[in-house]
């Protein structure tokens, strides 16, 4: 076959490619991989940094104070946001941010965004968009301008679209409805500012896959989120593998502590200070005796107490 009708039967998947991929985003892919350029690894077609599963496996099992320490100590100080309404207080949202900029309708952006999506193929109100572009693990980050009254971006048959697609709950500066039905989805969260019984009304999607600002915290498409009762942390993807690891080791640390001074096998200056070989051996044997808990080498020890960000 001669390269030019190669070429002229490749332009239609080409298009669709770059169709499927502008449709999901409204910055270019581009832009989205400048501003998380300190990512290295894999990627998803807009762009966006796809933290490994396993990863946010992990970072289900630590604490969030210190995930918290290791960011402040990296330099990264608007990170979490606390004050939310939760449908269960026990049920952690973890998993990889699809961001989403809502602002109050305008009739003329309003109207065009609308076109434009139903080109796209996009249905229903524009709430439900982000919807369309969930995968597995992800969690739903929208800036909904702390909007109450009228700001309830889903009710119980989003949030049962939203945890079919990526097993996980929703992070909102904004409201929901159907407290009772939401809380019958078992394994789903949302993270909002307040419930509220309104419809949605006099708000438009403005930015999908946006930088946005959650409260304090900015918040990037790809960030690593993890979550507790007092709040939520948005981790950016290129420190996620820093702070689950530190934070794990935190962790570690403070149970072996603790058992050493009730056992008094160390003293209190000892222990929280560098440690000497003979507390790193004494580390060693006991998280060997602790096969439930995550396991650290020799090496990264070292390497923990060296670099001491924690």
């Amino acid at each position: 076959m001669k390269p030019g009708i190669l070429l002229f039967l490749m332009i239609p998947l080409l298009v669709i490619n770059f169709y499927n991929t502008a449709a999901a985003q409204t910055i270019p892919k581009e832009e989205l991989i400048f501003l998380t350029s300190a990512w290295k690894g894999e990627r998803f077609a807009d762009g966006r940094p796809k933290v490994a599963d396993d990863l946010i496996a992990r970072a289900k099992n630590i604490g969030i104070e210190e995930a918290w320490t290791v960011l402040r100590n990296e330099g990264y100080n608007n990170q979490f946001e606390g004050n939310w309404k939760l449908v269960h207080d026990d049920v952690p949202v973890v998993g990889r941010a699809v961001t989403a900029m809502f602002m109050p309708s305008r009739p003329d952006i309003e109207k065009n965004i609308k076109e434009r999506g139903q080109k796209q193929g996009r249905k229903g109100n524009t709430n439900a968009w982000p919807i369309d572009v969930l995968t597995k693990g992800d969690v739903y980050v929208a800036d909904g301008f702390g909007k109450i009254a009228g700001g309830t971006l889903i009710g119980d048959n989003l949030g049962n679209s939203i945890f079919n697609k990526s097993g996980n709950g929703v992070i909102f500066d904004g409201a929901a409805r159907d407290l009772q039905g939401l809380g019958q989805i078992k394994g789903f969260n949302a993270f909002v500012r307040d419930f509220d019984p309104s419809y949605l009304e006099e708000m438009v999607l403005i930015g999908l896959n946006t930088p946005i600002r959650i409260g304090h915290a900015m918040v990037l498409p790809g960030d690593l989120v993890i979550s507790e009762k007092e709040g939520v942390l948005f981790i950016p993807a290129h420190l996620a593998e820093t702070v689950v690891a530190t934070a794990e080791f935190i962790a570690l640390r403070d149970k072996f502590s603790h058992e050493m001074l009730k056992a008094g096998k160390f003293s209190t200056g000892e222990i929280d200070s560098q440690w000497n070989d003979t507390i790193k051996e004494a580390f060693m044997k006991w998280q060997d005796q602790h096969t439930g808990d995550a396991k650290i080498t020799r090496t990264q020890l070292d390497q923990f107490m060296k670099k001491r960000t924690w």
